[in-house]
């Protein structure tokens, strides 16, 4: 049994009447005539009473017919539903995110909305690797991404720079000092995300180190936030760094952060996104991307 057969059935019945039927269908009355012929022999029943000059519904028919009318429905909310889809998804983008971006990504959501009001921003939080395939995929629209890398298949369109800054334990002698030298955390035990886990950020601390003529002694990983600076405000000294927009908006007992020179490390920050021409909600991303709006000091 065919939709389309129910449909044909269906409008014969209402108009008992095959050449009216085909008219209301846009096809020859033959077409009609024929795949009803059809289901009659499915269903092995006559579902019309034929004579030369009417068209009448079988018991048969009649029993059919509220049921033709509920699959024909079901087939129209099944096409509604998935054309509300589309329409949502042709002006929802998605983008992939990274943590730390702070009043950055704030900016980007205000600048958006103004430039694209009638569009969804779904923001999908993911590893880089993962995010990078989404966005080759097409799963994902952009994805932001920290640091520089080799992206095959990607363009990275430069947005921002946002300088490190070091979490230190409020007791120590360091934290009176309102900007840091790197060369006086040497020695200190650096707690930092291993390099797999964020080869961006794990190079640029450690060069920056190198930079400052020491090794990084590193202690216990990076973890969560909350578990990590609760371990450099009240455990054995140590420390760690945050990117500066981020690290403005947080207040922990027992941790300062504080800004780092000589050198004083900076991220790059790109959006990765597919070489195709972009799509309206896409370049309105980009642009609120590149406003310039002042980070906090």
């Amino acid at each position: 049994m065919e939709i389309r057969q129910l449909r044909y059935f269906l409008t014969v019945a209402e108009e008992l009447h095959f050449g009216r039927a085909a008219e209301r269908l846009h096809i020859v009355q033959s077409a009609v005539s024929q795949q009803v012929r059809r289901l009659e022999r499915e269903l092995g029943v006559e579902l019309f009473d034929r004579t030369t000059r009417a068209v009448r519904l079988t018991e048969a028919g009649r029993r059919l017919l509220p049921h033709a009318r509920e699959v024909l429905a079901a087939q129209a909310r099944a096409r509604e539903a998935i054309d509300e889809l589309r329409s949502e998804r042709a002006t929802t983008l998605r983008l992939g995110t990274s943590s730390g971006l702070g009043t950055r990504l704030e900016a980007i959501l205000a600048e958006f909305a103004g430039l694209a009001p009638h569009a969804q921003l779904e923001l999908v939080t993911a590893a880089t690797d993962d995010r990078l395939k989404r966005v080759r995929s097409g799963e994902l629209d952009a994805t932001l991404l920290r640091g520089e890398r080799d992206v095959p298949e990607l363009e990275l369109l430069p947005l921002w720079e946002d300088a490190l800054m070091v979490a230190l334990p409020a007791r120590h002698d360091l934290a009176v000092r309102g900007t840091i030298d790197m060369a006086d955390l040497a020695g200190l035990p650096l707690r930092l995300a291993g390099h797999a886990r964020n080869p961006a950020l794990y190079e640029l601390v450690t060069r920056s180190c190198r930079e400052a003529r020491f090794e990084p002694v590193l202690g216990p990983e990076f973890t969560t936030d909350q578990d990590t600076l609760a371990t450099i405000g009240y455990g054995k000294p140590s420390w760690t760094v945050y990117y500066a927009p981020y690290a403005r908006q947080l207040t922990v007992p027992g941790v300062v952060f504080r800004p780092l020179r000589n050198p004083a490390p900076s991220m790059p920050t790109y959006l990765a996104v597919r070489p195709d021409p972009p799509r309206a909600e896409l370049r309105a991303l980009i642009e609120a991307c590149h406003v310039r709006r002042p980070v906090p000091s």
